[in-house]
Parts: structure tokens; C-alpha cells; sequence
């Protein structure tokens, strides 16, 4: 897959392409399935498919302050949409002048003008161009003038919910990582850099990898949770027991994403680490001794252990 920053650097020669826009966090199943359907047409079509998002996200430029959990970092979100079979990621800088950019000179300046669009699908909810105001209707007249056609790919729905990064963020947020891997396709991921902490799981006979995240990283609710502990270059995850909270049984104040390693004894200061959560164990309590704790614990690796098979 090829990665271009700005659909600028679309190469002079630049043929016929089929285009699926939009931010896409998460790559949940609807994201799936309006790639998905990109692809197939772009091979039918026998041209290239060329999936346009955006870094920051938009509503950080637009609404400053109003930046959403991310449930996919860049080099995830990337990974995630080669494996799709997409011919090239165009990520466009979002900046201030680009979010006042009309809905027509939108079209014109990278369908038309650069990705020589032949076709473009498009979510039935896609909006575009200065304040949202371009719509399907809007996109499909100015396809009919410049040449392309246009596809809405239906949303993707189970049980009567629609799937959407805002409800897997809802989910995520209320520690439902079940209901999250359900609208995904896989488990909710979330990743970090091992950093030093108060090394207080060592004193205890457990000692954790102390996760240094993304500032919005969506973090799951507090609790304690199964998960597996995938690290770079190793092909087998890790079973992990994960503490998400503020450590109230020592009064801490500072939230913290804490992974046991099971059946492991290496060191991981330093190393970035993905945790993917599999299962909700428990809510986090105050114990009023170490020792109801420490058993506490050992219950919860055993449970792990059970989740994860």
C-alpha cells in the first residue's frame, strides 16, 4: 500500500482511482464495509483504491478542545486499512484553512483534480467541505458534472445498532469491551510505552507493566480486565491481567493502565506494548489490608487465565 501525506503527492500520471473518504477510527465493520466495497470496484474497474482520511482529527481544528477518544492510532489505523486490500492511504492535514474549504472546491481540488476520481463511496451519512455543508445529494450532482460516479455504502447494523465509532467509544468507556470487539471485528486495543512506576506490584509478588498512553487514547472504565499483551516481534501474545483506575487501596490519584504479565519474567521497561481487552473482570476497590488484596489478585489471574482459554 502506498502512504501519501496530502493528496498532493498524488504522482504526476496519476490515472482513473476509485475513493472512499472520511476519518475512519477505529476501522470498525461499517469502516470495513464501505472499504471494503471501494476495493471490490476499484478491481472491477481495474484502476486504483485510494481510501482519503485525516490527521488531526477534525473536530480538534473545528471544536478545539472537543478532540474524541482515539480507538486506532495512525500506524494502527494504517495497518488496519492495508490489510483491506487498499491500494493508498492519503492522509490530508486537517488544518484551519482546509476546514474552510467550500464543498465544491472540496470535489474539485482532490476528487477531480488530483485523485482523478471514477468513482467515490461514500457512507449514506458522509458529509464534507466548510461547516459539513456538502451531503450525498450534494456530492452525487457534482459527480454528474465532473465526471465520477457516486456509491453510498449502507451502514452496518446488528441487533438494531448501528455501528459507529461514537457507540464503541460509548462502550469503551463504559468498560463493555465485549460489546466494542462485537462492532469492531476484533478486540479494543490500546497501547503504550512500559514507563517506571511505583514498582508496588513487584513488592506484592505481581509485578505490572506501568502503560504510558496517548493523551486521547480511548481507555477503557476503571477496573480490572483479561486481556492479551501483544509486544513488537514476538508472534505469540501474552495473557495480561490489567488494572485501569487510581489505585485507591494506596490512595492514588493518578490514573493508570497496570498489566500483569501471566507465566512471564522478563523486563519491559521501555518497550511499547498493545493490550488487547477480551473481558470486563471486576469494578476496582479499596481493600483495608494488603493481604485481602494480594488474595484478590491471585483471584483475578485465575480468571484471566479462564477467559483467555
Amino acid at each position: 500500500m502506498q502512504r501519501w501525506r496530502g493528496y498532493e503527492a498524488a504522482p504526476g500520471g496519476w490515472g482513473r482511482s476509485v475513493v472512499t473518504i472520511g476519518v475512519f477510527d477505529g476501522v470498525h465493520k461499517g469502516h470495513q464495509a464501505t472499504i471494503g466495497h471501494a476495493v471490490a470496484r476499484a478491481r472491477e474497474l481495474g484502476v486504483k483504491s485510494v481510501v482519503v482520511t485525516f490527521d488531526p482529527h477534525p473536530a480538534e481544528v473545528v471544536r478545539p478542545g472537543s478532540h474524541p477518544a482515539v480507538l486506532t492510532e495512525p500506524a494502527r489505523k494504517a495497518e488496519l486499512i492495508e490489510a483491506l486490500g487498499v491500494d493508498v492511504l492519503c492522509v490530508v492535514p486537517f488544518t484551519p484553512d482546509f476546514s474552510r474549504l467550500p464543498a465544491e472546491e472540496f470535489v474539485h481540488d482532490i476528487l477531480v483534480e488530483h485523485l482523478h476520481a471514477a468513482l467515490v463511496v461514500v457512507g449514506a451519512n458522509f458529509r464534507f467541505g466548510h461547516r459539513a455543508a456538502g451531503d450525498v445529494a450534494l456530492l452525487e450532482r457534482l459527480g454528474r458534472t465532473f465526471g465520477f460516479g457516486v456509491e453510498g455504502a449502507p451502514l452496518v447494523a446488528e441487533a438494531g445498532t448501528v455501528f459507529s465509532s461514537t457507540y464503541i467509544r460509548s462502550c469503551v468507556d463504559a468498560g463493555d469491551v465485549v460489546a466494542a470487539a462485537g462492532a469492531l471485528g476484533r478486540p479494543h486495543r490500546v497501547e503504550g510505552v512500559v514507563v517506571r512506576g511505583d514498582q508496588r506490584g513487584r513488592e506484592l509478588g505481581y509485578p505490572t507493566a506501568n502503560l504510558l498512553c496517548h493523551r486521547y487514547a480511548a481507555i477503557p472504565a476503571d477496573g480490572v480486565y483479561a486481556a492479551r499483551l501483544v509486544r513488537r516481534g514476538q508472534r505469540e501474545p501474552l495473557a495480561a491481567a490489567v488494572s485501569i483506575g487510581t489505585n485507591p487501596t494506596f490512595s492514588g490519584r493518578e490514573r493508570r493502565v497496570e498489566a500483569y504479565a501471566l507465566d512471564f519474567s522478563g523486563d519491559l521497561y521501555g518497550e511499547r506494548l498493545a493490550l488487547d481487552f477480551v473481558a470486563h473482570l471486576r469494578e476496582q476497590r479499596t481493600y483495608d489490608a494488603i493481604e485481602p488484596l494480594v488474595a484478590q489478585i491471585a483471584e483475578d489471574v485465575e480468571r484471566t487465565r479462564r477467559a483467555l482459554g
